[in-house]
């Protein structure tokens, strides 16, 4: 047999990552010959790593927290979704040593929406936690779906601001920060932080949300994150972590790399099954 390829997941923690989970079944249901591993990098060493790793032969990398903006800009090329979200979460190694950047971050986002939870975005208020890479990410194909308005809070308002003029051609979008979210209950309440990597909450207000919004967590555990527990706490009508979002993304970089689409059911429910265990 030859050689595998060589895949790995990029980020600053990364120990946690399910990502090698979900690739190395993806290989095994396709029957594709390949290896999948973590790298931790700090975001001084960012660059350097990720070029060593393509230098040595690897052929692709996915990118997390907190370098997805950082690799927007280390690419030698992008996609036109990593070029409108202005980060990139997927290299792929192409001829002559250039390093392609992608972005299926909200591809993943809007198919764990809308096929794995059925959640009607037209027409609702939609409030958005963050304006980092994972948010930028999102916002286009969000926007896409035409919910009647978008909100984006942030700590830095300004962050916030920058991407409003970025993407108001695409939606009624506007920013706020934490301090002025006030008692207007959203439809749904997306936390783009990583405040729950650290076992940490936004400063979130609880009139944010009714018994009929929904919130949804792009970040997972084995446990509740801190934000979905705080929305079952004030008597959310759903509440749910991203596994979801993480196999879709996942799929999008593998069909990126590999060429076939694996199907994500199956791996959803084992990685679901596994965490639970």
């Amino acid at each position: 047999m030859s050689k595998p390829d060589r895949y790995a997941v990029i980020g600053h923690p990364v120990s946690h990552s399910r990502s090698p989970y979900i690739h190395q079944r993806f290989a095994a249901q396709t029957g594709q010959n390949l290896t999948y591993t973590t790298i931790d990098a700090l975001p001084a060493d960012f660059a350097a790593t990720a070029r060593r790793f393509f230098a040595e032969g690897g052929k692709g990398l996915n990118v997390t927290i907190p370098h997805k903006e950082a690799a927007f800009r280390l690419a030698d090329e992008r996609t036109p979704r990593a070029q409108r979200a202005g980060a990139v979460n997927t290299f792929a190694l192409r001829a002559g040593g250039r390093i392609l950047g992608d972005n299926t971050d909200g591809a993943g986002l809007v198919r764990d929406l809308l096929n794995n939870h059925r959640i009607l975005i037209a027409g609702r208020r939609v409030l958005l936690l963050g304006a980092g890479g994972a948010a930028r990410g999102a916002l286009a194909p969000l926007l896409g779906l035409k919910p009647s308005e978008l909100t984006i809070v942030n700590r830095n308002v300004l962050r916030a601001r920058e991407l409003v003029e970025q993407f108001s051609d695409l939606g009624h979008l506007r920013a706020i920060g934490y301090q002025d979210l006030g008692n207007d209950p959203y439809d749904l309440v997306i936390n783009a932080t990583a405040a729950s990597l650290a076992g940490e909450l936004p400063a979130l207000s609880p009139g944010i949300v009714n018994t009929r919004s929904i919130c949804y967590d792009m970040y997972y555990g084995r446990e509740d994150t801190p934000f979905v527990r705080w929305a079952h706490q004030r008597g959310c009508a759903r509440a749910i972590m991203g596994l979801g979002m993480l196999v879709e993304q996942a799929a999008e970089s593998f069909h990126l790399w590999r060429g076939v689409r694996p199907d994500t059911a199956s791996v959803l429910s084992a990685l679901t099954a596994e965490l639970r265990s």
